[in-house]
């Protein structure tokens, strides 16, 4: 059975220091930028039959450096619209609404406010299975994108709506395997880190 693997971007400032990244397209750190050259080390020479990316330079940097080839952008795979919350951590918005009130947030449940809601994340992230699966005929294909867009795309993998996606970590430069098993979509493993950080 073919494999989808999925990466998440190498280390940045904004998510060293846990703010939401979203429009904002920030660099990658040294930090990042080594973790990306070891992302794949122990996947051997395997050849990808699609390799997609986010426009963002973090994905995009990270797909070089991780030696992968030739790329394909795809607008569809940004990380969620956090509106308000761009360039913020949840625990300051969070304490904000507590100050105000109204503590109960979640991402997942309630959306980003000004962004966009777990529902359209996931209308984009169907839309990449839906081209996935079709270069998933030819062999192996590797995505590199964003936290937040990646769990909501392995829960709609699972068939499960894209809120379930609240259910996932995924850590700068981390990698996940979905894949079939008796012709069900499941996940082979989870957020395992470069080999240089093991």
């Amino acid at each position: 059975m073919s494999e989808l693997v999925l990466v998440r971007h190498g280390e940045t400032e904004w998510s060293r220091t846990r703010k939401h990244t979203g429009r904002s397209d920030i660099p990658l750190t040294a930090v990042g930028e080594e973790q990306a050259r070891h992302l794949l080390d122990d996947l051997g020479e395997r050849p990808f039959a699609a390799v997609l990316t986010s426009p963002r330079q973090r994905a995009r940097r990270t797909a070089e450096l991780a030696g992968v080839g030739a790329v394909t952008v795809l607008e569809d795979l940004v990380e969620w619209d956090y509106g308000e919350l761009e360039g913020r951590t949840t625990a300051d918005y969070l304490a904000e609404r507590a100050a105000a009130g109204r503590p109960e947030w979640n991402l997942f449940r309630d959306g980003a406010p000004g962004g966009e809601d777990a529902a359209a994340v996931g209308a984009r992230a169907d839309r990449v299975l839906e081209r996935v699966r079709a270069d998933l005929e030819r062999g192996d294909v590797l995505i590199v994108a964003h936290s937040h867009l990646l769990r909501v795309l392995a829960a709609r993998w699972l068939r499960l709506p894209a809120a379930a996606g609240a259910g996932f970590i995924l850590d700068a430069a981390h990698r996940s395997m979905l894949t079939y098993h008796h012709d069900d979509p499941v996940i082979h493993y989870w957020n395992v880190p470069p080999t240089a950080a093991r």
